[in-house]
């Protein structure tokens, strides 16, 4: 009985002690104190983190009025897992050199039909947005993400040895 209680209490105080990371005013901090914050949080809760960052500007940037939020965030949440599970069927090798024709035809089709599941997806949520927000809400969901992406791209090919990201249209 002593074990379970322990186990519920140091459950709790980790749950209490993220709930306290996500509750930081991340807007005054400076960059450097961003970073230590993140670096200190495990991977789970930096995807958290992230996933819970993401929901909040996709719903800032597109004015999803407060009765819809709930039903947009769910219905988002569930279109970027789904869209992560696609994208987890293909890892490409990057060993090209060492490939045979038939290796490298075989991946190069498994890419374009994990391209077309990712946009039939894309296609179908589409749909399931439009219930909650307007067509043009959803055009510029997509058109934030694509930035957002592009973002993270421009970060991690800048690196610690890169001067600056190039910029992308």
């Amino acid at each position: 009985m002593k074990k379970i209680a322990a186990a519920l209490i140091l459950i709790l105080a980790i749950q209490f002690s993220f709930a306290q990371q996500l509750n930081y005013d991340w807007k005054s901090m400076k960059p450097e104190q961003r970073k230590e914050v993140i670096q200190k949080m495990n991977p789970s809760e930096r995807m958290s983190l992230l996933k819970e960052f993401r929901e909040k500007m996709i719903v800032a940037e597109l004015a999803v009025p407060q009765n819809n939020q709930p039903e947009f965030i769910h219905l988002y949440t569930q279109y970027q897992d789904r869209q992560n599970d696609i994208k987890s069927k293909f890892t490409p090798s990057e060993d090209y050199e060492n490939m045979t024709d038939e290796e490298a035809t075989r991946q190069l089709n498994q890419s374009f039909e994990v391209g077309q599941q990712l946009l039939d997806n894309r296609k179908n949520y589409a749909q399931k947005f439009m219930k909650v927000i307007s067509p043009q809400q959803v055009l510029k969901m997509y058109q934030t993400e694509g930035k957002m992406r592009n973002k993270i791209l421009d970060k991690k090919q800048a690196g610690p040895n890169n001067p600056g990201p190039q910029r992308r249209r």
